[in-house]
């Protein structure tokens, strides 16, 4: 489904998208050559930061590219193999998005509420096996939504109501067996959507309670400081997905939650490199010790 349907507006938004995906790719590889470059950068959060931005890139890859090729092209069509394929991929990375959103959130309670032993706890092998872990219950994520998608049969001429293979649209196209889609939907939703919710507002609970015993505002303010970044991640990308995932099955507007799903598909993984880079001192030096060396 297109996004407008005003003729005149199809160039601007094509000049737009293209713009935002090329921004969203440059910034998250330049995040991901900074830490990967630097040795000062090899550390737990930036380990993940890193593999967040692998995640968003791959994120964008999997809608904006075919939007703009629709755009240009004036054809929205998509072959079943490649609606499968696209939505695959999507819920692989949104469910990577999510659950390393929670696993950053566990490194940062990690190293304000257990300082001393933050290097014991957060070791290279555990931070390899929760990357691990994210992946698995991604391609988990993946394969449940590929064996409700596969039971439907009337996938010819049918028009999915977002600009993209949506998951939870694809699964409103099922005429028959509607109750069993939707608590599988609200399944999902509790396990990649409450349950990383849960865990990111208690761990920054545990948080603000050990920051507010710092003596001193100098300490309280750097402390904060540390993990200021991440909640506005989180509440751009998983407070969107949440509502719109949701809102899918109980909304009669298909094209409010179109467009409501931009913010999560294009605009946050644009906006992370910003938010993570331009309040995080660390990135930036790496930034520019990166160009210096490639000058």
């Amino acid at each position: 489904m297109r996004l407008s349907e005003d003729p005149e507006l199809q160039p601007v938004l094509f000049g737009l998208f293209l713009s935002m995906y090329l921004v969203t790719v440059l910034g998250n590889l330049l995040i991901i050559l900074a830490v990967s470059s630097d040795s000062h950068l090899h550390t737990p959060m930036y380990f993940f930061l890193s593999n967040l931005s692998l995640a968003d890139i791959g994120f964008i890859y999997t809608t904006v590219p075919n939007m703009i090729v629709n755009i240009q092209t004036h054809n929205e069509d998509i072959s079943y193999v490649g609606c499968l394929t696209q939505m695959s991929l999507f819920a692989i990375f949104v469910c990577m998005d999510s659950v390393l959103l929670t696993v950053m959130a566990y490194d940062r309670f990690v190293a304000i509420c257990h300082l001393l032993r933050n290097s014991v706890i957060m070791n290279p092998h555990l931070c390899g096996f929760l990357v691990l872990v994210s992946f698995l219950l991604s391609l988990f994520d993946c394969q449940l939504h590929n064996l409700m998608i596969l039971k439907i049969t009337s996938f010819k001429d049918v028009e999915i109501s977002s600009f993209f293979c949506d998951p939870s649209q694809l699964l409103n196209l099922s005429c028959s067996d509607t109750f069993s889609n939707i608590i599988v939907k609200y399944i999902l939703i509790v396990l990649y959507g409450l349950f990383p919710i849960s865990g990111i507002l208690f761990s920054y609970y545990k948080i603000i309670s050990s920051i507010l015993r710092i003596p001193g505002s100098g300490g309280k303010c750097k402390a904060f400081s540390t993990c200021g970044s991440h909640p506005a991640v989180v509440c751009l990308f998983l407070g969107t997905a949440f509502g719109v995932y949701f809102g899918s099955a109980v909304s009669n507007s298909p094209r409010k939650c179109a467009v409501a799903s931009l913010m999560y598909t294009v605009v946050t993984p644009m906006l992370n490199p910003f938010i993570y880079s331009l309040r995080n001192r660390d990135i930036k030096s790496a930034l520019r010790r990166l160009h210096r060396r490639i000058v």
